[in-house]
């Protein structure tokens, strides 16, 4: 029934003054003690083995479990004594001894009733376990002591703080590491193994003040040593053996610093024993091992900050990377060389990179790397592209201005930016990784937002002048190449020999080709002036559409995505070239083929349709529809087709409409222009006839016999013939004088006095009777 087991524990006392005393650390256990008839608690000083506790486990007294890590009772009024254990383990045995006695359950952290209010007050004031961390004497006795406080001090940041104090003060890591040359003399592998716990703790105490002894120039390769006799394997690595002869270090320009050069070796040291002892560490081991990833950042730092204040290393690296007579050997250790500089320069503050990288823009940064890219090495051309990345990555308008300044310098040279983009398109890779990091870099280019716009001048247009004349035709070519004339007859691009198709069938080309169209899509996106007039002259989506017959989807995709960003500038100038060039049939036959299966390329091609349809893009519904939908009429699982169908007969009644409202307004034009002619006319008529009747005005003496002439009055006026439809021939005649005088001809207007719903088709019948001359012109 009693434990016999025992456990180290700090032992605490209420004093008068309701303080906690220290009482001595020692070991506790629980005894069956027959002088009290009873189980007692036990405590044995840690010092001397003297008894310092002998308390026997009443039924009625009520013990309260806390935090874990401590057991807290009342051996009489005001005389509380509570027991800290140095690990869970230990507390929860004692603790469900004590349970046992008292028959409760163990699950619970009160035995029977509560502590006075006081008492817990006072014992939340009370010091944790944490700050009894004490360690025995280095010896090799008391290593697998040391591991066990080692380990068990990591679960509490106090006694952590508490334990990397106790190994910073007291030399106690170089006393261990002392000890770790005595095991491997004497063969001591339980001891090497005590050892490597030790030391991987250490290292999780995550403590920069530790870091800088255990990776001192005299402790870092015995730690590393520690570190080879893991308690999991059955046979310990050989991690020294590795740094010290496999590990060669090469000054690629000769470091004169030794501090330097120090810290160079120190780093990769540490970098060492944090990705190859640590390679996938917990999400606890993670957390633990930041301090060693800080370490090593801030080593880093300094390094770039060392190399970069010396005045001679960077040129002279530079000098050797553009020098065409450095070997090729050399020439890789340069740009191996480089590119870990580049990756270190990355954890600069902005300014420090900043200053950094226009250094490199001085002393040619680009035609340095244009002669690495051009060598047939496939790991000196990743390097540089990496490289290249890093400077991209930074700032890519610096870039563009050097490669600006190229092209103004030399015209006729081969460019950098076409470097690249054969890199892109001679890419060996079978899953064009390389092609895939250049078409990145090249998007990250050819970006409208993060060009700079200056008073001085507009990066945008330069730079996309430039790229559209002496680049573009380079990043086409294959495009133009696959779906040349030979490929596909230009008049019908659905007839292409299947024999012929084998280009585009091929799986590294088509994988090619989808880069090339994702790069055009997002161009077409950005690029909106440029990009219009290259594929309107270059016919370049007749071109794409082409590559809809490949046996492979995700180019087919790549097709339909390059269409539907054209189709999304809505522009009219893009309609009229694809209503032009029939260019929707690829597209209706790549629907056609994909029958009812309900996949990615079916929902593409239908969005397209919807997205016109929604914006009601006009002059593409009715091309679609008159062209198409007895095709597509029987798709019935969207109602896209004969949405389109609705919208197209909403703009034939509308303008159905409009026509006959355009007949309506004309015809009151002609009414009104009429009117105000018949009453000039009669105006004129009645002058004219004053004037006669004073010229000819007979003497008083003479004779005047007035007759009028039926006929001629006929002739003046005629208002009396009215049209069947309820409207008003109206004619004006002038009378023989009047015709001989003025020489105007007949004038003859028909108008509808009174607008009837049923007029228009008799309106329309006189309106095409009358002589060509005759019918009014609207202005434009």
């Amino acid at each position: 029934m009693a434990n016999k087991s025992r456990f180290r524990v700090k032992l605490h006392g209420l004093n008068e003054d309701q303080q906690w005393t220290d009482l001595g650390t020692g070991y506790v256990s629980s005894v069956y003690v027959e002088r009290l008839q009873g189980v007692c608690l036990l405590v044995q000083s840690e010092s001397n083995g003297s008894l310092i506790l002998e308390s026997k486990i009443q039924p009625n007294t009520p013990y309260k479990k806390k935090r874990g890590l401590l057991i807290v009772w009342s051996e009489a009024e005001n005389h509380g004594m509570a027991l800290s254990f140095q690990d869970t383990a230990g507390c929860q045995e004692i603790w469900e001894d004590i349970c046992q006695v008292q028959g409760t359950d163990p699950s619970v952290d009160i035995t029977q009733g509560f502590l006075d209010i006081s008492e817990e007050e006072e014992l939340d004031e009370m010091p944790e376990t944490s700050n009894m961390v004490d360690l025995p004497n280095c010896e090799l006795g008391k290593l697998k002591q040391i591991a066990t406080i080692v380990t068990s001090a990591l679960t509490s940041p106090i006694r952590k703080e508490r334990l990397a104090l106790i190994l910073e003060n007291e030399d106690y890591i170089k006393k261990l590491l002392q000890l770790f040359h005595t095991c491997e003399n004497l063969g001591d592998t339980e001891g090497l193994q005590h050892l490597h716990v030790i030391m991987k703790g250490i290292l999780f105490l995550n403590k920069t003040c530790l870091f800088e002894i255990m990776f001192s120039d005299e402790c870092i390769m015995n730690v590393v040593g520690c570190l080879e006799y893991d308690p999991a394997l059955t046979e310990p690595k050989r991690h020294r053996e590795f740094l010290t002869q496999n590990a060669k270090f090469k000054e690629v320009v000769p470091i004169t610093d030794c501090e330097l050069r120090q810290k160079i070796h120190q780093t990769y040291k540490v970098q060492y024993i944090h990705n190859i002892l640590f390679p996938v560490p917990s999400v606890l081991e993670e957390n633990c091992l930041s301090t060693i990833a800080n370490f090593i950042f801030l080593n880093k730092v300094e390094i770039v900050r060392m190399l970069q204040k010396d005045d001679k290393f960077l040129p002279q690296l530079f000098s050797q990377l553009k020098d065409k007579a450095t070997d090729d050997d050399k020439r890789r250790d340069l740009v191996f060389f480089f590119k870990e500089f580049c990756t270190f320069s990355q954890l600069l503050q902005p300014e420090s990179k900043g200053a950094l990288f226009r250094t490199f823009t001085k002393l040619g940064i680009l035609p340095a790397l244009k002669i690495v890219m051009i060598l047939d090495d496939l790991q000196i051309r990743s390097a540089a592209t990496d490289i290249f990345a890093y400077l991209v990555e930074y700032s890519p308008s610096m870039i563009r201005g050097l490669m600006l300044q190229e092209y103004k310098r030399n015209e006729d040279c081969k460019l950098f930016i076409n470097l690249v983009i054969e890199q892109m398109i001679c890419d060996t890779d079978p899953e064009l990784g390389g092609a895939l990091h250049l078409m990145g870099l090249l998007r990250s280019l050819l970006d409208p937002d993060n060009m700079l716009v200056t008073p001085d001048k507009c990066e945008r247009t330069e730079f996309l002048h430039f790229f559209y004349k002496q680049c573009m035709h380079k990043l086409i070519a294959p495009l133009l190449a696959t779906t040349s004339e030979d490929t596909c007859e230009k008049d019908n691009i659905l007839e292409a020999d299947k024999n012929s198709k084998d280009c585009f069938n091929d799986y590294q080309t088509a994988q090619l080709l989808g880069l090339i169209l994702e790069l055009l899509t997002f161009c077409v996106q950005h690029h909106t002036y440029y990009i219009k007039n290259y594929i309107l002259s270059k016919d370049l989506l007749r071109r794409v559409l082409i590559l809809m017959k490949s046996k492979h989807t995700f180019l087919i995709l790549c097709a339909v995505r390059f269409m539907r960003r054209i189709i999304g500038h809505k522009d009219e100038l893009y309609n009229r070239y694809i209503i032009k060039g029939n260019l929707f049939e690829p597209v209706v036959n790549a629907l056609l083929d994909t029958g009812t299966r309900y996949n990615m390329l079916n929902s593409a091609i239908i969005e397209l349709f919807e997205y016109i349809r929604v914006e009601n893009i006009k002059s593409l519904v009715a091309h679609i529809f008159e062209k198409f939908y007895k095709t597509l009429e029987w798709i019935e699982y969207v109602q896209t087709f004969k949405g389109l169908k609705i919208k197209y007969e909403q703009e034939k009644d509308r303008q159905n409409k409009m026509r006959k409202n355009l007949h309506y307004t004309l015809y009151s034009k002609i009414f009104h222009r009429s009117a105000r002619v018949l009453e000039k006319k009669e105006t004129c008529s009645k002058e004219n006839t004053q004037k006669v009747e004073t010229v000819t005005q007979p003497s008083k003496n003479d004779t005047f016999t007035e007759t009028k002439n039926p006929q001629e009055n006929e002739n003046e006026l005629d208002l009396s013939k009215i049209t069947s439809s309820g409207g008003c021939k109206v004619t004006f005649s002038n009378s023989a004088g009047s015709a001989s005088a003025t020489g105007n001809p007949t004038c003859s207007r028909v108008v509808g006095l009174v607008d009837y719903p049923d007029d228009d088709d008799d309106d329309e019948e006189i309106e095409d009777e009358m002589p060509p001359g005759k019918r009014p012109h609207l202005d434009p």
